[in-house]
């Protein structure tokens, strides 16, 4: 898209107004308790803290890159660059589950009221929590720490973010998806739900079809000398879709994608902090989502 000076709209600025759009979209105070000092308010804070993740760098660096800045400070009506502790405080201080709704407000940057996804894939991964290299692990003979169990939901067509499911326990992927699918299916309902080996189950299937109501194709495993058990797993067996299953790659892509821009190694050390940092990962995945359509067009 071009703009009236004929050049194209920069992408970090494209980035601030989406972000403030997404946050102001939902009614909060603006001050977190009527004893704040109120030098900043809680969407210019937020907007500073998914801006730091879509640059891809840590507190410190961020805010010295911010105050050279003087579009970005105009653009938030900053009179000064927070310090970095402040951002690191506010994110410690707002809950986990605010980030659900932030999600679900970038979906409106997507959608029309009432629209529907038409197939949506559902992948996990893990995002690694440790500082250290896998070479200074062997060297020293200490381990690494665990990886952070991820599953999201993504709608295949628009390739965005509709929901999320983060566990420090390696959960098993049926019990991901469960609560996954009921999630993503508040955000958007969707008329068929992909889904790789992992995740074959008969429980799945019936959640799928007879509660969300919405076709489910995942592949059957086979074992020898034992008959296929289960209703819809006899029925998959029979008559596979093998075109719309394909589909599911995109979650992989979506993953990958995410690592190779916000980074697959987690800043934070304490859990509750890194599930936070994930999904502002994935929130600044889908805001960037938008950018891009906006740059290119």
């Amino acid at each position: 898209m071009i703009n009236n000076s004929g050049t194209r709209p920069n992408k970090y600025i494209k980035f601030i107004d989406l972000s403030l759009k997404t946050v102001q979209s939902f009614r909060l105070n603006l001050y977190s308790c009527k004893y704040s000092k109120r030098v900043y308010n809680q969407h210019q804070l937020r907007v500073l803290v998914l801006l730091k993740e879509y640059i891809s760098t840590d507190y410190r660096d961020f805010v010295e890159l911010i105050d050279l800045m003087s579009n970005i400070k105009e653009k938030l009506d900053l009179d000064k660059v927070p310090h970095y502790t402040t951002l690191q405080k506010f994110v410690f201080r707002i809950p986990s589950s605010l980030f659900n709704l932030i999600l679900s407000k970038t979906l409106k940057l997507f959608y029309s009221h009432g629209e529907n996804a038409s197939i949506t894939a559902i992948d996990a991964t893990g995002f690694t929590s440790s500082y250290a290299s896998h070479y200074y692990s062997r060297r020293t003979g200490k381990l690494r720490r665990s990886f952070l169990k991820t599953s999201i939901a993504v709608d295949t067509d628009k390739k965005v973010i509709l929901g999320w499911k983060i566990s420090q326990k390696t959960d098993h992927d049926v019990k991901h998806a469960k609560a996954l699918i009921r999630q993503s299916n508040k955000s958007r309902k969707s008329e068929c739900y992909v889904l790789d080996k992992g995740y074959d189950s008969e429980k799945i299937h019936v959640l799928i079809r007879e509660e969300i109501k919405a076709d489910s194709i995942i592949p059957v495993r086979k074992r020898k000398r034992k008959k296929v058990r289960g209703k819809y797993r006899r029925k998959l067996y029979l008559n596979f879709d093998k075109i719309k299953y394909n589909k599911r790659n995109i979650a992989e892509t979506t993953f990958s994608v995410v690592k190779r821009k916000f980074g697959e190694v987690l800043r934070a050390r304490k859990f509750y902090n890194q599930v936070k940092e994930i999904k502002i990962k994935l929130i600044v995945y889908n805001i960037n989502k938008k950018v891009v359509e906006i740059v290119c067009i």
